[in-house]
């Protein structure tokens, strides 16, 4: 209207508080609005408006006994017991939400001046309060009225006096119901937020215990594959060794070849001069013996080129089961060695938070 007029301005983003659980905050508008002190030089009082559209998102009137809380850098809010509502605001930067608590803490100071002026000013125009505080009243009067009037004329100043401290106690306790709610609300919240982190503190602590665990179980077991280890390449050495006894076995093979192809070759040549160089009976025999003695070391050779074979078969088949093993051993070992360094690394983490 045109007797009021803004003595400050600025913009912030409008909430309510939930009517139905007093705790959470009900956005006015989409976007910041324009929140302006107005002062009414008429009735000597000061609101904070704020309009979105063509509706008053904020119309409350300051008292000496509002209070303006920063609960965080940028959001503020205040109680309106005659609104029943507590209103907040949330601004672009913290001085922007400091300018704004300062100007509410001028605002209340001067809406507490202009209540005390206009007591005094009542005091001054009502008879009655005057002559009770200066203390004026002929005492003809009193005598001529009797004690009966004086306990009537006292007992209305008393009356106005009771009626003005019960209507400031109602209003102290309208806006203390209000900001009991909004401490309330508070106290819950910080009341879940313990609860929540007494939580999970239980269960970082149990999953640091099952950590442990199973930290010392990979220990273990990283032990016995390095003992594994170990034997297995002790086995390897031995299996250098028997690979110098299976080239010696290989070289074996081939003197015993090259031997038998020789017999072969002699026997051959005997049973080609057999018929024309056998004119006696003795050399004949001499001849079949000799043969049949080639033939049993023939046999002979051939039973050892075949043990030797069985023997280099079985040393090979020994050492890629070996190696196999060796590879097996290997690869595990790597797969724990990683979830040991990333439980190590979640014990460093959880020990720096």
């Amino acid at each position: 209207s045109c007797r009021e007029q803004p003595i400050f301005s600025t913009r912030a983003h409008v909430f309510q508080i939930d009517p139905a659980t007093k705790r959470n905050w009900i956005p006015a508008s989409k976007h910041a609005l324009t929140v302006s002190y107005f002062y009414d030089a008429t009735r000597n009082v000061y609101r904070i408006i704020s309009v979105g559209g063509t509706k008053a998102i904020i119309n409350s009137t300051i008292t000496p006994n509002m209070t303006f809380t920063k609960t965080s850098q940028k959001f503020g809010q205040w109680a309106d017991s005659r609104a029943n509502t507590v209103y907040g605001l949330g601004f672009a930067s913290e001085q922007h939400l400091s300018q704004f608590a300062e100007k509410f803490q001028e605002v209340k100071e001067a809406a507490r001046l202009a209540r005390e002026k206009s007591q005094d000013k009542t005091e001054l125009t009502n008879p009655a309060l005057n002559i009770t505080s200066h203390q004026v009243l002929p005492s003809p009067i009193i005598s001529s009225n009797g004690p009966g009037e004086d306990k009537l004329f006292r007992s209305q100043s008393a009356d106005v006096e009771i009626t003005t401290e019960k209507e400031r106690l109602k209003k102290m306790l309208s806006e203390g119901s209000v900001s009991e709610v909004q401490w309330e609300a508070e106290f819950f919240s910080l009341q879940d937020n313990n609860n929540k982190l007494v939580a999970a503190l239980h269960e970082a602590n149990a999953n640091v215990d099952q950590w442990k665990k199973q930290l010392a179980a990979y220990q273990e077991e990283t032990e016995t594959l390095r003992q594994r280890v170990a034997e297995l390449e002790s086995q390897g050495a031995h299996d250098s060794s028997s690979e110098n006894n299976k080239e010696e076995l290989s070289q074996t093979l081939e003197e015993l070849e090259l031997l038998i192809k020789a017999k072969d070759e002699e026997i051959q040549m005997l049973k080609s001069q057999k018929c024309g160089r056998w004119e006696a009976e003795g050399e004949r025999e001499e001849t079949l013996q000799k043969l049949q003695e080639l033939e049993a070391h023939n046999a002979e050779l051939e039973q050892r080129l075949h043990l030797a074979e069985q023997t280099l078969a079985e040393t090979l088949a020994e050492r890629e089961k070996i190696q196999n093993e060796v590879t097996k051993v290997a690869e595990i070992m790597d797969v724990k060695i990683f979830e040991l360094s990333e439980i190590r690394q979640g014990l460093a983490k959880l020990i720096e938070s």
